[in-house]
């Protein structure tokens, strides 16, 4: 920019003119070589000739329209921006950039043009006015010197007769440029423009830029040590920014915040060209963090129109890819799905699905949007909140006429009012679907037309002939934001004032009341806290599917119930050998017929297993190693049996039936080889323990059964234990 305090640096820039006039063969289109020696590049950007092509087509389509009776400068019929093409990234934000500054000083260059005499020319056509605008605006940025031309550049015979026929008028140019300034008391020709656009302009120049981490690739960690040996260091806060630094942003853990003078060395770091950094403006990932904190673990999200292709992909790594879906409305040409799909293969995203149809279009009742429990919506908004409009076009695949606007520092009232009315339609057409819990709504703009009236609206509106739950207004869940944060108005909204740190934000979250007789699983609990940042440290496993879980659990009961048969089935047939030996029947008990007696029925099972192994037991001789040990065998025999591995809740329960053990009615104390009797043989086995504890535990019900085999077995007559009972 032209930099003068007082009125004689103003004399000194004209005297410079006048010097500059007097060199010979300082034509563009002529000696490369004595322009590079002698001239002095004072733009920041070096504009080839092919970024002025474009930038005058972007400003033929945007340019300001005057009245009839006072258009002097005229533009011509030509469409503008209807057949741009760029050879990369770089070059397509350069022309926006170049376009949007010729727009803000539209006034200020066509004043230049009429009192320097330049205009009209017979040899510049209308048709090639912009093209003229777009060169003298970048020739004042350079204080009217020659452009450095680089010897690999493709010149274009255009470019080149324009800028030869400014750079003959340049004195006069100069001098009118002095008068504009004078005229208005402009320190630099920055200040002709409105307050509103000057901050805007101010806020751009350092605003951070925002990337998130893309977790299917990488993590938190491995970013931080990459960064760390490509010279990166780690800084505590946004406002500590400088050099090669960067910050964890306040608001969302995944998203780093660097310098804004750093972008050509990001978008060529390989972190960046690998897809694990993206670079995107913050109020997307503050939108996809709400959502992710009401997300349940199988819900599926509803994407409006007017999303981006990095949100989509930002919103898919948050969430759980194998029981979650986000369907995608809006996406009606081939190119734009075939750019998507590619993008979403590059970021591994996997659960993303594209429809054809508009938001609007969508029966609320469609078939594919059943499990559907969130809508994210991101309207088309005015974006007064933005600070960089180029990268906010461009970001956002906007209409390139919002830049007429940002160049005003305001949105006339009639843009204003269709975009609100549409907004409204959007939200109150999202709280049709009776499906859907909570809805999310996020724009970038500062108009409350937009943000606060919109939402209101619909809430006044809500349930109006709807059978579902209405809607009412939640605080946002963002997981490092602080109660603080959220501005109280009639209801709470979480809302950022554009800043030097930051754009404006506005967003809200609308949720239905609960059901009462609606139930929360464990699952979704969990789900929520995890989203919430509760369970930090704790890993939530994938959840198999449910028909697997169901296969699967009837697989290991059909197996234990198997194992348990088997084993029931030598335990009878030795028991019927005893009971052969001894010619003595113990009866059946009845099978259960209560409902109290089907509970417990496990129980008494267990009760009964435990009788036959102390009866069976008690006719081993003490004190031998092989009696030792078949006595453990056969407690782990019945300790499996007891112990069958217990289905989960979730799936369906298989009842067991109880298990009818014959047993022998012999109970022997024991007797030592010299015929002394042994101390009671509750000190030599366990099993009494177990018993007794059984017998405490369990309800008073079954106590006297208990008592009465303790009683059975004192009254029992002394008989001479059987040598070989296994035979």
């Amino acid at each position: 920019m032209l930099n003068v305090k007082n009125n004689v640096e103003l004399e000194n820039s004209c005297t410079v003119a006048d010097e500059i006039a007097k060199l010979n063969d300082l034509t563009t289109s002529g000696s490369v070589e004595s322009i590079v020696r002698n001239a002095t590049l004072f733009s920041e950007k070096n504009y080839p000739d092919h970024i002025f092509m474009s930038a005058a087509q972007i400003l033929q389509g945007i340019h300001v329209e005057k009245p009839p009776d006072k258009i002097v400068v005229k533009y011509g019929s030509g469409c503008g921006l209807c057949s741009l093409n760029f050879k990369d990234e770089k070059s397509q934000r350069w022309s926006y950039e170049l376009a949007f500054s010729a727009l803000k000083y539209q006034d200020l260059l066509e004043n230049i043009l009429l009192d320097s005499g330049l205009y009209p020319c017979p040899s510049i056509t209308e048709d090639r006015t912009s093209l003229l605008i777009v060169i003298l605006y970048d020739y004042q940025d350079r204080k009217f010197q020659p452009r450095i031309i680089s010897n690999k550049e493709e010149l274009i015979p255009e470019v080149q007769e324009i800028e030869h026929y400014l750079y003959s008028y340049k004195t006069k140019l100069a001098a009118s440029l002095a008068r504009c300034r004078i005229k208005h008391d402009a320190l630099t020709i920055d200040h002709i423009l409105p307050e509103n656009v000057r901050k805007q302009e101010q806020r751009a120049f350092t605003l951070p830029l925002y990337a998130w981490i893309n977790i299917a690739k990488t993590s938190f960690e491995d970013i931080c040590s990459a960064l760390k040996k490509e010279g990166y260091s780690k800084v505590q806060a946004v406002s500590e920014l400088d050099g090669f630094a960067y910050c964890v942003d306040e608001h969302c853990p995944d998203v780093l915040a660097f310098p804004p003078h750093l972008r050509e060395e990001l978008n060529n770091l390989q972190l960046f060209t690998d897809h694990k950094l993206l670079l995107q403006d913050k109020y997307h990932s503050l939108a996809v963090h709400s959502v992710k904190a009401l997300l349940n673990m199988d819900d599926d999200i509803i994407v409006t129109n007017g999303c981006t292709g990095l949100t989509l992909a930002h919103m898919s790594m948050l969430t759980n890819q194998f029981t979650c879906s986000i369907f995608v409305c809006g996406v009606k040409s081939d190119s734009k799905e075939s750019e998507l799909l590619e993008l979403f293969a590059q970021m591994d995203c996997k659960n993303i699905k594209l429809l054809r149809e508009s938001f609007m279009d969508i029966d609320p009742l469609d078939h594919r949007l059943q499990k559907a429990k969130i809508i994210l919506l991101l309207p088309l908004c005015s974006g007064s909140g933005v600070s960089d409009p180029v990268q906010f076009i461009l970001n956002e695949h906007r209409d390139a006429g919002l830049l007429q606007d940002f160049s005003q520092g305001s949105v006339a009232e009639d843009k204003l009012h269709v975009l609100a009315r549409q907004q409204l339609l959007e939200l109150t057409h999202a709280t049709k679907f009776n499906k859907v819990q909570a809805i999310v709504y996020c724009t970038c703009s500062v108009y409350a037309q937009e943000n606060e009236k919109v939402v209101t609206k619909v809430l006044e509106l809500n349930g109006e002939g709807n059978k579902a739950q209405p809607y009412r207004l939640s605080p946002p869940v963002l997981p490092l934001c602080h109660t603080s944060e959220i501005v109280l108005a009639s209801d709470k909204f979480f809302k950022v004032e554009p800043s030097e740190l930051t754009n404006g934000c506005f967003l809200a979250v609308l949720s239905r009341e609960r059901d009462p007789s609606e139930t929360v699983s464990v699952k979704d609990v969990l789900a929520r806290a995890a989203a919430k940042g509760l369970l930090e440290g704790v890993e939530m496993t994938k959840p198999p599917k449910r028909e697997e879980k169901k296969k699967k659990s009837k697989t290991v009961v059909q197996k234990n119930a198997s194992s348990a048969n088997v084993t029931q089935a030598k335990i009878a047939e030795f028991l019927s050998r005893e009971t052969s030996n001894t010619n003595t029947k113990v009866p059946l008990s009845k099978p259960p017929s209560t409902l109290l007696q089907k509970n417990m029925g496990q129980i008494n099972s267990n009760i009964q297993n435990k009788r036959a192994l102390k009866q069976i037991t008690s006719t081993i001789v003490p004190g031998t190693a092989k009696n030792a040990s078949s006595l453990n065998s056969m407690s782990k025999v019945f300790d499996k049996q007891i112990n069958i591995v217990k289905p989960k809740s979730e799936d369906k329960m298989v009842v067991l039936k109880p298990v009818e053990i014959v047993l022998p009615p012999v109970l022997l104390p024991f007797y030592s080889s010299t015929g002394n009797k042994v101390r009671n043989p509750s000190n030599s086995f366990p099993g009494f323990y177990r018993l007794t504890a059984l017998k405490n535990s369990l309800p008073n019900s079954l106590a006297p059964s208990l008592s009465l085999i303790s009683k059975q077995k004192e009254a029992l007559p002394f008989v001479v234990r059987h040598p070989r009972p296994w035979l």
